[in-house]
């Protein structure tokens, strides 16, 4: 069970549910695939909802990695996410909120 407290997010992979959450070392692995900006520019997007599915993707991998997970982008490409590309993007924004909220928020 996904734990919201610890920045846990479930997420559905053909069938099969894991644990998502942006660790630091998952953050870091992040803004480095990030080809433009920073983490900041990637919140201020989904905030204004102009993310890219490149950023929906890359969010779901440094995820799912920090969750322990040891796919790839490659990976994630071929399977199939329960609840389709909009359940895909509502994770992966859901996994930035946790990442940067303060205790007791949200």
């Amino acid at each position: 069970m996904a734990n919201p407290w610890a920045g846990e997010v479930a997420v559905v992979l053909d069938g099969q549910r894991h644990v998502a959450k942006l660790t630091l070392g998952s953050l870091a692995e992040l803004e480095e695939q990030l080809a433009a900006g920073s983490l900041i520019d990637l919140v201020q997007r989904f905030e204004a909802g102009q993310f890219s599915s490149r950023d929906v993707l890359a969010l779901l991998v440094a995820g799912l990695r920090g969750g322990g997970w040891q796919g790839t982008a490659a990976d994630l490409r071929s399977v199939e996410i329960g609840g389709g590309p909009m359940e895909a993007a509502r994770v992966a924004a859901e996994l930035l909120a946790r990442a940067f909220a303060l205790p007791g928020e949200g």
